[in-house]
């Protein structure tokens, strides 16, 4: 490890956060001797976050951790144009009132997460749509776009994977790059911004916004960009064969978010508590140099840690029960998700596809050939089946060991 003079610099590199520094040594002094406001920018294109996002979200909780000042910068104005980075093809363009509400409900995370307030280490949210959404195009295209080049422009990934596809990529996409490097300049002008972060495909955009700083008013900015996180076998982080883990609530079930954190694979438990939790560092080690089956005391420590962080204390300690008495007891845990089925009851593959343990009846027909799928004990091979219950009754549909539900009439 590098060995840095601030605690924000030492804290991100020990627990595994720093892919790139645009300036390294400056942004070390800086953060040394001053506090430093920080951001990184979310836009708001679904009513939740998925944990693709948490580690941006934790790189703002250690910023503060570490005495500097947060800045949640909410997309209300980049959201209507789409970030082109890492996407094959365009977003449909949300509504005004869509993005608003989406905003609202994001936010419920980062109030656990954050500590907001008017101190010099609290964080604020700022909506970029306050600026962006009052520049005028003209004065625009005449102030910002003489400092980009349509051939750097060309170069970027966001842009080169488009083309390389031969997928079209718009001209208010092609935007959007510009308009993230403004955001940069006003946060610098309005809140003395000097550090954006990011994950590594945001890298290009954050040079812009800190070069457009520099040449237009001088600024001394500074970049930080965390790893692609992908989980041991590869897998993008926060996609799973059922869709993606969310994380509020009210888009994926408290027990089904901390089972994701206690299936994960045994060669990730400890990158994953370095990044996703505040567990001591000696406790880390000592938790990721268990083997064979302790290493599921980790597991479960990692799962409690994360649900409590981001759902909160009751959701993890009602989630860790809930798997208890599925899984020693062989009960129904009241933490499971439930399905309620209606008087003419429902096929096994269409349940098993609604709960989201399987991605479509393909994938459920295999299951059942498998030997996979249970009804209470018993074991269900015909994907005919019609799964009937009686009025006010309830059993569990399982799938493998790992996956349960409640179903209901």
């Amino acid at each position: 490890m590098a060995q840095y003079k601030s605690e924000l610099l030492r804290l991100l590199d020990e627990r595994g956060y720093i892919h790139q520094l645009t300036d390294a040594e400056g942004l070390d002094a800086l953060a040394a001797s001053q506090v430093v406001p920080g951001y990184v920018g979310f836009d708001a294109t679904a009513p939740s976050l998925h944990i693709g996002s948490l580690v941006q979200i934790m790189l703002l909780r250690r910023l503060q951790q570490a005495g500097h000042k947060p800045i949640v910068v909410m997309g209300g104005g980049t959201t209507k144009i789409g970030d082109p980075s890492g996407k094959d093809e365009s977003r449909k363009l949300l509504t005004a009132e869509t993005i608003g509400s989406n905003i609202a409900s994001i936010l419920k995370v980062f109030e656990r997460l954050l500590t907001f307030g008017d101190g010099p280490s609290d964080a604020v949210v700022v909506n970029n749509d306050e600026w962006l959404g009052q520049l005028g195009y003209i004065d625009l295209l005449r102030d910002v776009g003489p400092h980009f080049t349509i051939n750097r422009m060309l170069t970027f990934d966001s842009v080169k994977l488009r083309l390389d596809r031969e997928q079209p990529l718009t001209f208010l996409e092609f935007n959007y790059m510009i308009l993230q490097a403004y955001d940069f300049l006003e946060l610098a002008r309005r809140y003395d911004c000097r550090l954006q972060m990011g994950g590594s495909d945001q890298w290009g955009n954050i040079v812009n916004g800190l070069e457009l700083g520099r040449r237009m008013e001088g600024h001394e900015l500074f970049g930080v960009t965390t790893p692609l996180i992908t989980t041991a076998d590869g897998a993008k982080m926060g996609k799973t064969a059922a869709g993606a883990v969310w994380l509020n609530e009210d888009q994926l079930p408290n027990y089904d978010f901390w089972q994701y954190w206690r299936n994960c694979d045994d060669r990730d438990v400890g990158r994953f508590l370095r990044l996703f939790t505040d567990v001591p560092m000696e406790e880390v080690v000592r938790l990721d140099a268990l083997a064979g089956s302790e290493i599921n005391a980790a597991k479960i420590v990692l799962a409690n840690e994360v649900t409590r962080l981001v759902r909160g204390e009751a959701a993890a300690k009602l989630a860790e029960t809930t798997a208890a008495a599925t899984f020693a007891g062989g009960g129904l845990g009241e933490d499971l998700p439930v399905l309620h089925l209606g008087p003419d009851g429902m096929r096994i593959g269409a349940a098993l596809t609604e709960l989201g343990f399987t991605a479509s009846g393909g994938e459920a027909k295999r299951k059942l050939a498998e030997g996979a799928v249970r009804f209470n004990d018993e074991v269900l091979s015909d994907p005919g089946q019609v799964l009937t219950l009686d009025e006010g009754a309830e059993a569990r549909l399982s799938l493998g060991r790992k996956k349960h539900a409640i179903l209901k009439r």
